[in-house]
């Protein structure tokens, strides 16, 4: 009985749909999963190719920006790199509303191979935005003498894109390291630049959008307050006036620069900036105990926001809740206005890491019912059972604990950490991180699970169709299980105009020939489940 229960146990917390292992014999860094609108995955990093060989037959043994589609079955539909002749990392990932990707990476290479700008001196950013089939659109370098990483990347309403990254000791800036915001149009012309910083060391780890066409910053901050006298305020507003001068990074009058005006309770801390749609801070907070506060990551809800990381902090600051052993995972929740809902902590034993966050919505998407939480637990000291393993936590809107899991998959190797997940709309979950027999040789494993428990919060619809009405492309999404499934589009009349077979949940169909008005979407599976909807031609 003790085996069959054990036996249940195990199959209800991992139940693999597939996995994916892309393998290596360098060191590889898996920094994005990146869903798109049909559910597809875009996965991002970086990696050395082997046997790569340039135009002038010499070897470029640098990192390049390594990206692999997969389609919903996880199999590959195309692989790509883009290579400079140094090394270059691919940080962050964002679909675009148009389909296709912007990708924004860090570049220690000049103009060569794939990198069609010349260095700006030092590291710099290097955006690059490629189609649904990874063929390059444009690309941009950002940069000044210093050195410039990327961090993250949005899509704005308007279409065009915001990138969050670093400086090191900025002629504009305040400390060693301070946090840059590039907005930029949607063909990537620079609108706007933004610096901002404390007396010490400041890193962006994650931005995202907000709904008022905003974005919320989340910055790792071992800074003071930076501290402005009348001298340094006069140059302070010259940054942020100054005509006729101009930043490398813009080509435009100086970056307008914002000086951190929260303390520091500690090593470090959580620093959270709201900016809005014209790139002006709204409001700034700072939390943290009198230890090491690392923030990862961020999430929008229907009440505010949470911010996410691991804390080595007792109570202590304005931090409410303790510790339990090595880092805990130290969650924040704010409302709209950055005031604070409650605090709480979580502990896998050991040094326990945040890498994404996902909120299970109603169906009208107006509510909240919870928070996804993914990481994984690095060995510190005396080593646990399920260390370097994925795991995933789920939470009420309260922050309370509803049940937590590891995940293993087929294989398991000694050293496994997790990058990103993401959470499908149909409850399925991929995670996708590194799986490492021996340091130095990182193979990107990618999963994904059904989960029973989520499968029981999500609302499903028998078929939803989006964007509707629609011009171009519509995308079908079926709601209950099956293995394949005819759709059928008919006129008002009754007349079947289109009939296509698939095993996706979405599928994409091409509305183009459809001359204006109402038509009717009809889906039949192998299981005899029907569905139908109306779709609006535009």
């Amino acid at each position: 009985m003790s085996a069959l229960l054990l036996s249940g146990a195990i199959v209800y917390a991992q139940e693999v749909i597939w996995q994916k292992d892309i393998k290596s014999s360098t060191q590889d860094f898996l920094s994005q999963v990146t869903p798109t609108i049909d559910q597809q995955y875009l996965i991002s990093g970086s990696s050395i190719q082997s046997k790569k060989i340039t135009s002038e037959n010499k070897q470029n043994n640098g990192y390049d920006f390594h990206l692999v589609k997969l389609n919903q079955q996880g199999e590959e539909v195309w692989e790509k790199y883009f290579s400079g002749q140094n090394h270059d990392f691919l940080s962050a990932t964002v679909a675009t509303q148009e389909g296709g990707f912007l990708l924004a990476g860090t570049s220690y290479s000049g103009k060569a191979l794939d990198k069609k700008d010349d260095s700006k001196g030092g590291s710099d950013i290097w955006l690059i935005r490629i189609n649904e089939f990874g063929d390059e659109l444009w690309q941009k370098t950002l940069g000044t003498s210093q050195d410039e990483e990327a961090r993250s990347v949005i899509q704005t309403a308007d279409f065009g894109f915001m990138v969050a990254g670093n400086v090191q000791n900025s002629a504009n800036g305040f400390g060693s390291k301070d946090v840059t915001v590039t907005r930029l149009d949607k063909n990537g012309k620079v609108l706007s630049e933004l610096i901002l910083g404390g007396r010490g060391l400041d890193e962006v780890e994650k931005m995202i959008p907000t709904p008022d066409g905003g974005a919320l910053l989340g910055i790792y901050s071992r800074s003071s307050k930076f501290y402005i006298n009348n001298k340094q305020s006069a140059m302070s507003n010259n940054h942020s006036n100054a005509k006729g001068a101009s930043s490398d990074i813009t080509n435009y009058p100086l970056p307008i620069t914002h000086p951190k005006s929260t303390e520091n309770f500690g090593e470090g801390d959580y620093w959270v900036i709201k900016l809005n749609k014209d790139n002006k801070i709204e409001w700034e907070k700072n939390f943290g105990g009198k230890g090491d506060d690392h923030l990862r990551t961020m999430v929008f809800t229907s009440s505010g926001y949470i911010i996410g990381g691991e804390s080595r902090s007792e109570k202590s600051g304005n931090k409410t809740v303790g510790i339990e052993e090595g880092t805990d995972v130290w969650l924040i929740s704010l409302n709209t206005k950055g005031e604070e809902q409650w605090q709480k902590s979580y502990n896998f034993k050991n040094r326990d890491i945040l890498m994404g966050m996902n909120v299970i919505n109603t169906r009208d998407g107006k509510n909240s019912k919870g928070v996804l939480l993914g990481g994984y637990t690095q060995a510190e000291g005396r080593i646990e059972a399920d260390d370097e393993t994925f795991w995933m936590l789920y939470i009420d809107n309260d922050g309370n604990e509803q049940w937590r899991k590891h995940v293993k998959g087929e294989s398991r190797k000694k050293e496994e950490r997790l990058s990103d997940l993401k959470m499908n709309k149909d409850g399925s979950i991929v995670l996708a991180g590194t799986s490492a027999e021996e340091l130095g040789k990182e193979n990107w494993k990618i999963i994904k699970l059904g989960d029973q428990q989520i499968d029981q919060l999500i609302e499903k619809q028998n078929i939803k169709i989006y964007p509707n009405p629609v011009s171009d492309y519509a995308y079908v999404e079926i709601g209950f299980d099956f293995k394949e499934a005819d759709i059928m589009l008919y006129d008002m009349g009754g007349r079947q105009l289109q009939s296509l077979k698939t095993k996706n949940k979405i599928t994409k169909i091409n509305t183009q020939n459809l001359i204006q008005g109402a038509y009717l979407i009809v889906i039949k599976t192998d299981t005899e489940k029907t569905a139908n909807a109306k779709l609006i031609k535009k």
